[in-house]
């Protein structure tokens, strides 16, 4: 691939919220804004290769997107298409002092309380995230046209309601706190389960729910749940550099090489959730922070203290109740009482189009020596898996057991 293509696709996943932010900020209309940003995008993807890679690749497409805006504000004059174009082009090409601000502006005018929770969660991560209608629809398990609708529906009513394009008020913080929370975990989460030979793209995402993460925790000091998301995104990352083997191949928890954990992100991990816990208010990150902290602290995978972990899953199932959580759940209580234990409460689960749940059910089903039948999960796993170093493992599980 052509590595002007490549920056394309990079910049997009680092600058693409970032983008519509600030051009959001000066049209206030975030149709336009989005539109403008993918079109400057189509531009660089056509341009890139043959023009060369710009010096300030975001500021670039930043500029192009606000020109983009201006040419649609003069072509609809009742927008009043002169003023419009003052108005863009008194702002600077690179905006740093708004970079971090406007980003955050983006995700609260995203979660507004007016719009249904499910269609704050799918617009903000459309519009700020840069995910495709199909990657936020794998992360909600539905289909496309339901995401579709949610996200046009959300528009339509910040349009219509002429929701404003600011960070609320300390008192209105907390009632976008839920649908801001949810953004910023699916924002690292498609980062984390991006191809892992793909590592700018998924460090942009990653990073910048991070990012988010450490603002909303400032913003919100007195909500342990920002700092339980914090902590378990930090102790997630801790582990990227012994997830995949040289071609990208995903390496499960139990084998990892633990020596090469960042010990720093799980120091800083370790103490946000010792800080959650002094609490006493838990909540369902905080709790999912404590399941990674168990594992942070085990010196092997032989040495996991599994019945605590299956403690907080049992107060994770009465918080935040799913078959999601329960088949989470499951991986820990076949480590406690067994692959058949597990595999009763697995095969109750609505799942078919998880991948995750298929690679849990085959291993236990391996586990349990029904090797045709785990060969078969493996398989459904692997054609359901969204990344290739997933698909890769899944694909070696099957030539383990001997099958081709």
């Amino acid at each position: 691939m052509n590595s002007a293509t490549d920056t394309v696709a990079t910049v997009f996943h680092e600058e693409y919220g970032r983008a519509v932010s600030v051009v959001l900020r000066t049209t206030q209309d975030l149709g336009l804004a989005e539109e403008a940003v993918q079109e400057a995008f189509a531009v660089a993807a056509e341009r890139w290769p043959s023009e060369g890679v710009p010096e300030r690749p975001g500021g670039w497409i930043i500029t192009t997107a606000r020109r983009r805006a201006v040419d649609r504000f003069r072509r609809e004059a009742a927008r009043g298409g002169k003023e419009a174009e003052a108005a863009l082009l008194r702002q600077s090409d690179d905006a740093p002092d708004v970079f971090g601000d406007d980003r955050l502006k983006l995700l609260f005018v995203c979660c507004h309380p007016a719009l249904a929770l499910q269609a704050r969660i799918a617009l903000a991560l459309k519009v700020l995230g840069g995910l495709t209608t199909a990657q936020i629809a794998s992360a909600f398990l539905v289909s496309e046209s339901t995401v579709a609708q949610r996200i046009s529906r959300a528009k339509a009513k910040i349009r219509d309601s002429r929701i404003p394009y600011r960070v609320p008020s300390g008192g209105e913080l907390p009632a976008r706190l839920a649908a801001v929370l949810a953004v910023v975990y699916l924002i690292y989460n498609e980062g984390y389960s991006a191809d892992l030979g793909s590592q700018a793209g998924r460090a942009g995402l990653c990073s910048e729910a991070i990012r988010l993460s450490r603002t909303v925790a400032h913003l919100l000091p007195d909500e342990p749940e920002c700092e339980g998301l914090l902590a378990l995104m930090l102790l997630s990352e801790s582990r990227l550099a012994a997830r995949s083997g040289r071609r990208g191949a995903l390496i499960p928890l139990a084998e990892q090489d633990r020596s090469l954990w960042d010990a720093d992100l799980i120091s800083e991990g370790l103490s946000l959730v010792r800080r959650c816990l002094r609490r006493g208010q838990l909540g369902p990150y905080q709790l999912q922070a404590a399941i990674q902290a168990v594992h942070s602290t085990a010196p092997s995978a032989a040495s996991t203290d599994w019945h605590r972990i299956l403690g907080l899953y049992d107060a994770l199932t009465q918080l935040a109740p799913g078959p999601v959580v329960e088949l989470n759940r499951a991986v820990a209580l076949a480590e406690v009482d067994g692959p058949a234990v597990a595999l009763a409460v697995v095969d109750h689960l609505e799942l078919d189009n998880y991948h995750v749940f298929h690679a849990v059910r085959a291993d236990l089903l391996r586990r349990l020596g029904r090797a045709d039948e785990a060969a078969e999960e493996y398989a459904d796993a692997a054609r359901l898996a969204p990344s290739a170093g997933e698909r890769a493992f899944l694909q070696a599980r099957i030539r383990a057991l001997g099958m081709s």
